[in-house]
């Protein structure tokens, strides 16, 4: 079965993320390592890192993953933004190194303007200037997928491709594939055909054993809307459908599947633990669909 899990607050510390994922009966976590919407932030004290191994350890969670910060932005023209971005994801490595993470998200960047090709090839130039700086490191990056919104790059799996194509170590870079991205960016996955040509096409176009980490996000937007706009499982323009799909292919029995659904409803009721619910009924409703 995949590990489910969400990302989580580092509120109070980060190794809150780990005391949340594990009252909810997550298998897995995601997690920013610092304020996702500042560029700077205090060093991890090397007590901090140990409470947290600590905590990760007795959780028992698989393939705890990071999230970058969204101020990064690989793909710019403007040089000091790009500089800034490159020192930025090298120290969104390093606390990630540090705590034993195996996994560091990232979306692609915005070209602003410039063009998709100058913008993949911004894109590349900057990992391998990151790559080169964190030598030795055991974390992987995985590329994002995204809906395309503004002047985004990846909202087309080839985008990927390129990105990856262009780096001196392609091996140290994979992918996440999220659901509400690919869906508002055309990826229909709506019904088994649909997911089924849209899962062959991320294996054509990329390889689906580069597919690490799933975001299990509903799109409150319609298909191709190029809007990212998560909503609830089963509460959006995709549907229950896919998502009861994904969870029960074996392909990825062994793949972290991560909410980045809105934490609350209308009424302030809690949302975590309803789709984390509603998505383990999946699973446990597997063995009699396929009898």
């Amino acid at each position: 079965m995949p590990y489910l899990g969400a990302h989580l607050s580092i509120a109070g510390g980060v190794h809150k993320a780990i005391e949340a994922a594990a009252a909810l009966g997550c298998q897995t976590v995601q997690l920013f390592t610092k304020s996702s919407n500042q560029w700077r932030a205090k060093p991890l004290t090397p007590a901090e890192i140990a409470q947290f191994r600590h905590a990760l350890e007795q959780s028992g969670l698989r393939y705890p993953t990071a999230h970058d910060s969204y101020l990064i932005n690989l793909a710019s023209a403007e040089e000091e933004l790009f500089r800034k971005s490159v020192e930025a994801l090298i120290v969104e490595m390093e606390r990630a190194e540090a705590l034993g993470l195996d996994y560091l998200v990232l979306h692609p960047g915005a070209h602003t303007g410039r063009g998709e090709a100058f913008g993949v090839a911004r894109v590349a130039e900057g990992l391998n200037l990151v790559l080169e700086r964190c030598r030795g490191f055991r974390l992987q990056l995985l590329l994002e997928n995204t809906a395309g919104q503004g002047s985004s790059l990846g909202y087309r799996f080839e985008h990927l491709r390129e990105i990856r194509e262009r780096l001196h170590e392609p091996e140290r870079v994979a992918f996440c594939l999220d659901t509400c991205h690919a869906f508002a960016a055309g990826y229909d996955l709506r019904t088994a055909a649909a997911l089924k040509h849209t899962l062959a096409e991320f294996d054509h176009v990329l390889g689906l054993p580069r597919l690490k980490v799933f975001h299990l996000n509903d799109s409150v937007k319609p298909l191709g809307s190029r809007v990212d706009r998560h909503a609830a499982i089963g509460q959006g323009q995709i549907g229950a459908e896919a998502f009861r799909l994904l969870v029960q292919d074996p392909r990825f029995a062994e793949h972290p599947m991560i909410l980045e659904t809105p934490k609350e409803d209308e009424q302030g009721r809690p949302m975590d633990p309803v789709n984390l619910a509603l998505l383990r009924s999946f699973l446990r409703d597997a063995p009699a669909r396929r009898r």
